[in-house]
């Protein structure tokens, strides 16, 4: 039930998107994150250890590890764990590229994208985060579903 909540609360998100990721442009986004987001998370060190155990997850699902078949998991980690700090509201710097080229190509479906966010639920309740540190990490994701589906 939970988890059903949160991807309809994502594919229903009216939030506006958040600016581009582009490398060597302006910053992630000026939105401001929630704040005491990052130190719910566990600061990088949990952080870091959540993208660890959700990219591992991600990349045996059988509904979309197909999708990363030829990603190397360290990098994706470490560039997750950038991104998701700064959004968090973390020291960190994502310094790679926007969510639209990174994922153009990889036609990704409505499911695919529940899929991951179900594997990122997943991986948050066995890290031990709260519910509500969960929602507010997706309300900060939510936005990107525009460039990430690409199979409309």
């Amino acid at each position: 039930m939970k988890s059903t909540l949160i991807t309809l609360g994502l594919v229903c998100s009216s939030l506006p998107a958040l600016p581009a990721l582009a490398q060597n442009t302006a910053p992630m986004s000026t939105t401001t994150a929630p704040a005491g987001l990052y130190q719910a998370l566990g600061e990088t060190v949990g952080i870091t250890r959540l993208m660890d155990d959700f990219v591992n997850r991600l990349m045996a699902d059988p509904r979309i590890g197909s999708h990363f078949k030829d990603a190397k998991p360290q990098p994706l980690k470490d560039s997750l764990t950038r991104q998701i700090c700064q959004l968090s509201g973390g020291p960190c710097q994502y310094t790679g590229p926007d969510m639209k080229t990174v994922h153009g190509e990889m036609d990704i479906t409505k499911a695919n994208f529940h899929a991951l966010v179900e594997v990122l639920q997943a991986a948050m309740d066995a890290q031990g985060i709260a519910f509500s540190q969960q929602n507010r990490l997706l309300a900060l994701l939510a936005p990107m579903q525009r460039d990430v589906i690409t199979v409309r």
